[in-house]
């Protein structure tokens, strides 16, 4: 029995990313992901956002950012991340040649930010035409009728985010919901977060590429469960203060969050094990509040009311009933499958060893 290489990139980039390892420390991943995003690029548009997620993307470590814009990953295969308004050097008509290039071959849609549906489109635009700029909306539903497959990154992107709070004078709306009045089925995954982790970017696009869409498991808000499966509350460092019922009354407080507006308790994110700007810190250590950033209700109604003392927001109406039920359950998600897909692994680079001494290319015939 072999195992084509195929099938073992398949069975191995899911597992390898949901337990935050390096990726492309392994040479045979970092070959295919070079070679990958090269047949596969990816257009990155900026739609009603702040830049948050793309100076997030910035700080991403594996690669490095100016790996996948500039250098080589592997000598001999240059990657592509071949349109992003913020970070390409080119502009102008220049830089959207290389978007209408782009979109002529198989390709990755990223979006960041809101789509904007008021006013014909008009608050939000990228690149013009005939004088005149181009709306968002254009780009959005014509690229993502051609892409392969979509990313919403970002809580704008995925759910509408700050853009869509209050009046949402703009008409903001998140991908899923702008795909759905177009009737558009292209595949859509969303990468809720405010800002993003730059490995939920990175890992999705990883297993994606190299897995297939397949590879990438969803929930029911289409978020992958390898980083959107936790709740942070049952992995928060104030978790034994929660239990023990000290609840802090001020910021400064050593005690647990929640009667301060702690949205830990209905939010899903891996953030207490990923941390944040190269693993340093995330919001709950550095002594504030989860803020939710990662569900659809961002932002909470009155959570961000200016008139409202901080020290006196609580959790708005919209939180469950938190279980008291704290036992222990064996965890077989992301975590024990990536364990068994690492072990996997080992096995099948052995076998790939063999296999492809004399022919690199795949093997999907052989079982």
């Amino acid at each position: 029995m072999s195992l084509s290489r195929r099938k073992f990139l398949k069975f191995s980039a899911g597992a390898v990313a949901a337990m935050g390892v390096n990726l492309f420390d392994n040479p045979l991943m970092a070959k295919a992901f070079a070679q990958a995003v090269k047949e596969t690029p990816i257009i990155w548009l900026a739609a009603g956002a702040c830049s948050g997620c793309s100076v997030s993307l910035l700080n991403t470590l594996s690669p490095r950012i100016q790996d996948v814009l500039l250098d080589e990953l592997v000598p001999g295969h240059h990657t592509e991340l071949a349109f992003h308004p913020t970070v390409m050097a080119a502009s102008g008509d220049l830089a959207m040649d290389v978007m209408y290039q782009t979109e002529e071959k198989p390709f990755i849609l990223v979006v960041e930010g809101s789509v904007g549906t008021a006013d014909g489109g008009r608050m939000m635009e990228v690149g013009e035409a005939h004088g005149h700029g181009i709306p968002v909306t254009e780009h959005v539903e014509r690229l993502g009728k051609k892409a392969v497959a979509v990313l919403a990154v970002g809580s704008c992107a995925a759910f509408g985010g700050v853009n869509k709070a209050n009046m949402n004078p703009s008409g903001s709306v998140g991908v899923g919901e702008f795909f759905k009045s177009k009737g558009i089925t292209t595949p859509l995954i969303n990468l809720p977060g405010c800002a993003i982790h730059p490995d939920w970017f990175i890992g999705t696009v990883a297993s994606v590429l190299l897995g297939g869409l397949e590879s990438v498991k969803v929930d029911e808000l289409g978020r992958p469960e390898m980083f959107y499966s936790k709740l942070i509350h049952d992995n928060c460092p104030l978790r034994g203060h929660f239990d023990a019922g000290r609840f802090a009354q001020k910021f400064s407080d050593p005690h647990c969050l929640y009667k301060l507006g702690c949205k830990g308790p209905v939010a899903r994110a891996n953030c207490p094990e990923k941390k944040f700007n190269s693993g340093t810190n995330w919001c709950i250590e550095n002594g504030h509040p989860c803020i939710g950033c990662v569900e659809p209700e961002f932002p909470y109604e009155g959570s961000m009311h200016a008139t409202v003392p901080l020290q006196h927001v609580t959790p708005p109406a919209a939180y469950p009933a938190i279980e008291t039920d704290h036992s222990q359950k064996i965890d077989f998600g992301p975590t024990y499958g990536a364990l068994a897909g690492a072990a996997a692994g080992v096995v099948g680079m052995n076998l790939l060893k063999k296999g492809n001494s004399k022919d690199d290319g795949d093997q999907d015939g052989k079982e």
